[in-house]
């Protein structure tokens, strides 16, 4: 018999109960009532009324809804054979799922809270990572800075040294460079003295043919030796490293790479260890890769400008090597990039610059000096 739908909206059908208390086959009408499933005997007598969220579905052959009681003390039991009613009971009851519909349910649940998740871990790294780290720049101790420039330092010789020459990478040691490295030093004790930061600066020549200069958190700047090849006057050179004691100013190397890095230099931060994992690789290859914004370099920009001007400097010598070289960098922070901005920071440059040079920065023999700093092995 299929199940039939009475006056009163309670929909029915036939079943078999046993109550429990003994081996009696009872055959019974099944209601499937609002709130609850009843059993009534063959006088109309209410053998059992079980809420749907108690049911407990048995083991039993497939065509067969074998049911109990959950928790009950008694082993009664309820088999129905009627699709039409076992499909009924099965919308009704959560603990009966013999379509796979609250599994269906759960995965699709799975599924949402998973792309939920998902989209809340791209937030923070997009959003999230990137402003905490902007915010939280500012309040790191420059001790703590000079200590992850350090960290970070030994990455960014295992890329910058590709012919792996140690030592002799850098140039000044030898005899021969020597009156070159003293020039050079010359000029950056005029800025560091003319700057006045917090933390010393630390410059160093490298034998790296394209020409740039890259900073690293704590005032470490290396200076290629294509850069001093393409410079034609000191104050050209002088530029472009006022450029990045700008980035050493405003702590952009650091901000850089806490953005790029993650978390987990974050947590290395406010734990003070920067050694653990691969936070110090990912961030020594965040800072060699990273394009500043046209914000970051304008400020930098302007910082170079009115260093210059301390220094008693050209300070439209930036400007003047920005428009003539170009394309000759590599992957890091692009100061001499033949890109779109380069014609808007020459004339912010220009616009800067309130006067001529009042007294040249190094003498004809020191130039020359340093123009050999990096001498041919």
């Amino acid at each position: 018999m299929s199940a039939v739908e009475p006056s009163d909206s309670t929909i029915s059908g036939r079943g078999i109960f046993y109550d429990g208390a003994t081996s009696a086959r009872h055959d019974v009408v099944v209601e499937v009532a609002p709130h609850t499933l009843r059993v009534l005997g063959g006088n109309g007598a209410v053998l059992a009324q079980w809420p749907y969220d108690q049911l407990e579905p048995l083991s039993a052959p497939d065509n067969v809804l074998r049911l109990g009681r959950s928790g009950s003390a008694v082993l009664a039991r309820l088999e129905i054979v009627d699709p039409q009613l076992a499909a009924v009971i099965d919308e009704r009851s959560i603990p009966i799922d013999r379509t796979g519909r609250t599994e269906r349910r759960l995965r699709t649940r799975v599924i949402l809270w998973t792309l939920a998740a998902t989209a809340s871990l791209i937030l923070v790294g997009v959003i999230g990572v990137p402003l905490i780290a902007s915010e939280l720049t500012p309040l790191i101790p420059y001790a703590l800075e000079r200590k992850l420039g350090a960290a970070v330092d030994s990455q960014i010789r295992l890329n910058l040294d590709a012919r792996r020459s140690g030592a002799a990478f850098e140039c000044g040691s030898a005899e021969k460079e020597q009156p070159g490295r003293a020039a050079f030093d010359k000029l950056m004790q005029q800025m560091q003295s003319a700057a006045g930061l917090p933390l010393p600066l630390t410059a160093t020549v490298v034998r790296k043919q394209d020409a740039n200069a890259i900073t690293l958190p704590g005032g470490h700047i290396y200076v290629f030796q294509g850069l001093i090849k393409q410079a034609r006057t000191p104050d050209e050179l002088a530029g472009v490293i006022a450029h990045e004691v700008g980035h050493v100013a405003h702590r952009d190397g650091t901000r850089t790479i806490m953005q790029g890095a993650g978390l987990s230099l974050l947590f290395g931060l406010v734990l003070g260890d920067f050694v653990g994992g691969g936070a110090v690789v990912l961030a020594a290859k965040t800072l060699l890769r990273t394009r500043y914004s046209r914000e970051v370099e304008a400020a930098a920009d302007a910082y170079g400008v009115n260093l210059m001007a301390r220094i008693g400097g050209d300070q439209r010598a930036l400007a003047a090597i920005l428009s003539r070289i170009a394309g000759s960098t590599h992957g890091g922070p692009k100061i001499l990039s033949d890109h779109p901005e380069t014609r808007d920071r020459v004339a912010a440059i220009e616009r800067m610059a309130s006067g001529p040079p009042s007294r040249p920065l190094l003498d004809e023999a020191q130039w020359s000096a340093l123009k050999s700093i990096c001498a041919d092995q």
